[in-house]
């Protein structure tokens, strides 16, 4: 759904997240001033506003959308939308479909979101619902998994899908030419796992993508494979696990340090090593996966910097042309598959 002429054009949901619109309309003026997109802030047009003032704005691309309202964490996503069709989710996902603007992004419900693209753009042949994806882990930072958390239960086939979706992220968000693609499981042997393993791994080893196996949790660790895949249920869990264990070290080095260094110098340390376990709060968002069209999802408690990430994010998404692609290879693996 690119523009055929002119900037790319992206849907910013100001009133998405913990510190909307204050910190979204920051990190979109931020990324505005680059001139490389012109953004389309979606929200309150009064509050939007106000917090356009506190910025100098002039000459860069900025647009406000009116909106009406807002689906929370913690909302019933279906019964949301029907409530609420001038929500601001809702808007800037319908600039997407109408051709008005190239991607959205959000910082506000994850629930909502996928609601919303999976209704108004709709999902790619062999998808039942979006899935999550992208590198979570800072030692990591070149190995997306996928699904992290909205298809807990997942029949081969799915699996085959986000495997396939992984592979066209690490290609054209990365510019690896084979990514190596891998199965998580309770073992890197052959045969290891669950049904589900077992018989998406016979799968994955027909599909002609770069099929290394299985790996192990402590494998995601190491840069090992640039895929990795598994249900929602096994993802979300990890990626918990991960923030969880970034947040606790910090903790522990701040206080094992507290009176030792500088305390800027602490902050410094522990800052990083939260980094190195956690990229989900650190590196902005990632697209949804499996929808027709790019929407990008951030954090709720995302700060400016981590909106303007979201934002490029979206950008490069579009440049490079990665739903058209997505579509091209899940079409090609699935008929590989149904030839056999």
């Amino acid at each position: 759904m690119t523009a055929e002429k002119g900037p790319i054009r992206i849907a910013v949901d100001a009133m998405g997240g913990d510190h909307a619109p204050g910190e979204i309309v920051k990190g979109a003026v931020e990324f505005a001033k680059s001139g490389d997109a012109q953004i389309l802030l979606v929200g309150d047009p009064e509050q939007v506003g106000a917090e356009l003032a506190k910025h100098d704005t002039e000459g860069a691309p900025i647009a406000v959308i009116p909106s009406d309202g807002v689906i929370k964490e913690g909302d019933a996503p279906a019964l949301a939308l029907r409530q609420n069709p001038r929500a601001s989710i809702l808007v800037s996902t319908g600039l997407v479909k109408k051709g008005q603007a190239d991607a959205s992004v959000t910082m506000g419900s994850t629930g909502g979101a996928m609601a919303a693209a999976a209704v108004i753009l709709g999902l790619a042949k062999g998808i039942e619902r979006p899935a999550l994806g992208g590198p979570v882990i800072g030692m990591a930072p070149r190995t997306v998994i996928v699904d992290l958390g909205t298809n807990v239960d997942c029949r081969p086939q799915q699996l085959v899908s986000f495997a396939v979706i992984g592979d066209v992220f690490a290609k054209h968000f990365w510019n690896i030419e084979k990514p190596r693609v891998a199965l998580l499981s309770v073992g890197a042997e052959s045969g290891k796992g669950n049904r589900q393993v077992r018989e998406t791994s016979e799968l994955l080893g027909k599909s002609g993508l770069n099929f290394v196996g299985n790996v192990e949790a402590h494998d995601l660790l190491t840069n090992s494979v640039e895929v990795a895949v598994c249900d929602g249920f096994v993802g979300n869990i990890v990626m918990k696990l991960t923030e969880g264990i970034g947040r606790a070290t910090a903790d522990l080095v701040r206080t094992r340090l507290d009176g030792k260094m500088a305390g800027e110098d602490v902050d410094s340390v522990a800052d990083e090593i939260f980094e190195l376990s956690n990229q989900v709060e650190t590196r902005g968002g990632g697209p949804l996966f499996g929808v027709n069209g790019v929407s990008v999802v951030g954090h709720g408690a995302a700060r400016a910097e981590a909106v303007k990430r979201a934002i490029g994010m979206a950008k490069l998404a579009v440049d490079t042309g990665f739903v058209s692609q997505m579509y091209q290879d899940l079409e090609s693996v699935h008929a590989r598959l149904e030839e056999q």
